[in-house]
């Protein structure tokens, strides 16, 4: 009897060895010998055809009464390359910005920029003007395009810059003959900025390349297909009889996330998947209201989304048997949040699982799911075909089975660099191409466990932030002598931001104030919800940092702002 070790073994060296599906070979990368998958394609053009010759008849986006086919897709995307070229004189290498809400016309501006070979910089959608000029100063696009509410939070800051409102010129996205004039692109040209929060207060801009996102799709993609093959050689079921049915995605993941461009829409029309879209805040009404409409099997359910559904009074009367699918991104998926799941989508409970990874590593870098998350619920799972880790100390020296460090990546598919940001970049990537992730971990019996406690960083339903940032910010206020910022856990959102104020003297402790403050140069989600008021300095190290281990326990909480 054929043993399950032999069982994977033999799939893995079918899908993975010679003339297999997903054959493997070790190429140079940037000066680095590195596992990539032989038969890939070579840039984003290059993929976009493939993919949308295989499902042209299908539907692709969905927004409210927008539909739009595979087929029309790709002459939208052919026609606003061609304006972008003639109109707007787009060419190879020059930045374009997108400063939108998620919509047919982000997709298509993506798509059609990188044909051209320019570089798409994704602006957050819910920056405020001054993080929008940093991101915008950074990068110097060429044009910007976007929906008129995000675009006049921009201010005066666009006036001498190339702008296409998608709200006012909707006839630049629509289909025509015209094609323009494609560059050749190379694997490793720049494709897209996504911009991550940095320990120096300002959002840094990751630059990937159009190996980076296809090494992302093919490399998820691959992953999922060999965890089914054997799933289902184990049952003894043939994965030829399955029918092919289309996958149907609620995409409530940002476009300018790893998790709404790379995972939501690239990934899903490598499938031949269809997406829906929808305007306006994150509402479980509607959210609930599309699941049923549209029959959607897959959702990802960043933050808090998940617990605001599955609480909301509307669940119980609204039919959600067609979701198969439910995963959580920004944040560990705790034991609590894998029984909601279980008990509010059942016929979704085998299939729940996560993946770690980062905008610089563009990719999942570990996966866990079905019995092995149930078995190793605090695991972030196994490392994925072509990611290596390494924990390393203090000293950049790798560590030990079992050890806390830090956790390093390396594989073909990293970030270039941070635009315009040589010592940051100097920072993360480090000799052999390998990544800082800067988070703490361990790896046990081959699997990763993260050690989020300590780190710096603060993730609020699924955004990341910086707490050095919301500090600057509070200690700018004439009323503030310091502050430092933590985070605390949150059953719903994973964790919220609470604020420790020292105040000057004879100045007045106002949270209204302070949160006032704090929104006329940061995103709402960065504000504090947790504030504490001291009378003593803050307790600090010989070299001047604050011990932020000190104010996490326990202590008396001045004020709570909900």
């Amino acid at each position: 009897m054929t043993s399950e070790i032999e069982i994977v073994e033999r799939i893995q060296s079918d899908l993975r060895g010679p003339g297999g599906d997903w054959e493997t070979s070790y190429e140079d990368v940037l000066g680095e010998t590195l596992l990539v998958f032989k038969n890939r394609h070579k840039s984003i053009r290059e993929m976009f055809e493939n993919n949308i010759a295989k499902w042209a008849s299908r539907e692709f986006l969905v927004l409210e009464q927008t539909r739009i086919t595979y087929e029309e897709f790709k002459s939208c995307v052919e026609s606003t390359a061609y304006r972008m070229q003639t109109q707007c004189g787009i060419t190879k290498g020059d930045r374009v910005a997108i400063l939108a809400a998620n919509s047919p016309e982000w997709v298509i501006s993506f798509f059609a920029a990188t044909h051209l070979g320019a570089i798409v910089s994704a602006l957050n959608g819910w920056w405020t003007e001054t993080e929008i000029r940093h991101a915008i100063e950074l990068t110097d696009p060429s044009l910007i395009v976007g929906d008129s509410r995000r675009l006049s939070r921009a201010g005066s800051l666009l006036e001498n810059l190339q702008v296409i409102d998608f709200d006012q010129n909707s006839l630049f996205f629509k289909a025509s003959e015209d094609k323009p004039e494609y560059p050749a692109i190379a694997e490793d040209d720049p494709a897209l900025i996504l911009f991550t929060s940095g320990t120096t207060g300002k959002s840094k801009g990751a630059l990937l390349s159009h190996r980076s996102l296809i090494g992302f799709v093919d490399g998820t993609i691959h992953n999922a297909y060999e965890k089914k093959l054997i799933a289902l050689n184990l049952l003894d079921i043939d994965i030829s009889s399955l029918p092919d049915t289309q996958e149907i995605i609620l995409a409530t993941s940002p476009l300018f996330h790893i998790s709404g461009l790379p995972a939501g829409v690239l990934m899903n029309m490598a499938n031949g998947a269809k997406l829906i879209f929808r305007k306006g805040k994150f509402d479980p009404a509607d959210v609930l209201r599309l699941i049923e409409k549209e029959k959607v099997t897959n959702w990802v359910a960043i933050g808090d989304m998940g617990p605001r559904v599955m609480s909301h009074a509307d669940f119980t009367n609204r039919d959600t048997s067609s979701l198969t699918r439910v995963s959580s991104g920004g944040a560990h998926l705790s034991k609590h949040m894998q029984n909601m799941i279980s008990k509010h989508f059942p016929q979704a409970a085998h299939s729940i699982g996560q993946g770690y990874g980062s905008s610089e590593s563009c990719g999942v870098i570990t996966s866990i799911g079905g019995q092995d998350f149930k078995n190793f619920p605090d695991s972030a799972g196994r490392p994925c075909l072509g990611y290596e880790i390494e924990i390393r100390d203090s000293s950049n020296k790798p560590l030990g089975e079992g050890e806390d460090g830090e956790i390093h990546v390396r594989s073909a598919y990293s970030m270039l660099k941070y635009w315009g940001n040589d010592s940051a970049t100097a920072e993360t990537l480090k000799a052999g191409r390998w990544l800082s992730m800067g988070d703490i971990g361990k790896v046990m019996d081959g699997r990763l466990y993260i050690n989020s406690r300590a780190r710096d960083m603060i993730i609020r339903s699924g955004e990341n932030i910086y707490p050095v940032e919301i500090e600057h910010q509070l200690e700018s206020h004439p009323f503030i002598h310091e502050a430092s910022v933590i985070g605390v856990d949150h059953e719903e959102k994973g964790q919220i931001v609470k604020a420790v104020i020292v105040l000057n003297e004879n100045s007045q402790f106002d949270v209204d104030v302070f949160s006032q403050w704090c929104s006329e140069s940061l995103a709402k989600y960065k504000i504090p919800e947790i504030w504490e008021h001291r009378t003593q300095p803050l307790p600090r190290t010989a070299s001047g940092k604050v011990v932020k281990g000190a104010l996490t326990g326990d202590r008396k909480i001045s004020n709570f702002k909900d």
